[in-house]
């Protein structure tokens, strides 16, 4: 299915250039990656959930990565609320089990040390956070993991990141251009699909050749693979796709009516997040939407 190129390609880097610009900001003063400031001045200075980069599911329901922190809609809620104390920037989200999640993005106003916080960590569902890896080097807007193999791209220097040790060691590629998202191939940890400037690239090789995918496919968009055979992209306009052979053919499934900020699949559900902080969900392969979460 050929989609109108140039309306995608244009949403999708509106929606990168808001990312760049979360991660634009000047350096914040010095601190830790621990809790902000007391109750009240914390509480008043609190942005409340803007500018969601990242969703996951995980012990605690609904996890939204925000650009003030980490939001939480519990099984039954709709309405989000703040996860723990911290209001740092978090760039990328990916959960590696109910508890561990691993992140990116920069340090809040009362934070301090690098304006790039490189790969951090939870082990309590998003409530505190601990740096891993390249702290003060990376900032990374796509982020993915299968168990402990993880890709990341570094938006600082255009860098494809790859670990096998769950984010601790890297190996770094170059790819062609700017990458929105990336989907990992749930039985091939090294089987890769990039939403990239210049298309959608695939590898078979953790990343080190990336080739474009033949057929009629569309620009850019985010994606999500919950199956070898159930790849799903959500473009710019919110129309939802879904391929059953890598990449390669798309038909359209439905929409999300709204431009996507965020795009993951746990399990048979699908989950995408608008511009406006809405998360919505989809039971049925993306053919229905219903809102999980409000802001």
């Amino acid at each position: 299915m050929r989609l109108p190129a140039a309306g995608a390609l244009v949403a999708a880097a509106l929606a990168a250039g808001a990312l760049a610009a979360c991660g634009s900001e000047a350096p914040q003063p010095a601190g830790g990656l621990g809790p902000g400031g007391p109750g009240e001045q914390a509480a008043a200075a609190d942005p409340g959930l803007q500018h969601i980069h990242g969703l996951g599911v995980g012990a605690d329901g609904l996890i939204i990565a925000t650009h003030g922190g980490i939001f939480t809609a519990p099984d039954g809620e709709t309405r989000a609320r703040r996860l723990g104390d911290v209001q740092q920037d978090v760039m990328g989200l990916s959960v590696i089990d109910s508890r561990r999640l691993i992140g990116s993005g920069h340090p809040a106003p009362d934070q301090g040390g690098a304006p790039n916080l490189g790969l951090i960590e939870s082990g309590d569902g998003g409530r505190t956070w601990r740096t891993i890896s390249l702290d003060g080097e990376a900032d990374f807007h796509a982020l993915v993991a299968s168990g402990e193999r993880v890709y990341g791209y570094d938006g600082t220097l255009g860098r494809l990141m790859v670990s096998g040790d769950g984010g601790r060691a890297w190996q770094e590629r170059r790819p062609p251009s700017g990458v929105f998202s990336i989907a990992i191939d749930p039985e091939d940890p090294d089987r890769i699909v990039t939403a990239t400037e210049q298309g959608l690239l695939a590898s078979r090789d953790a990343g080190r050749t990336l080739r474009p995918l033949s057929g009629g496919q569309p620009v850019a968009g985010l994606l999500a693979w919950p199956a070898t055979n159930r790849l799903f992209l959500v473009d710019g306009q919110g129309q939802v796709l879904r391929s059953t052979d890598g990449g390669r053919r798309w038909s359209r499934v439905g929409s999300i009516e709204g431009q996507p900020a965020a795009f993951i699949a746990d399990g048979s559900d699908l989950y995408a997040a608008l511009t406006d902080g809405i998360v919505k969900r989809s039971a049925d392969g993306g053919a229905t939407w219903t809102v999980r979460a409000t802001p």
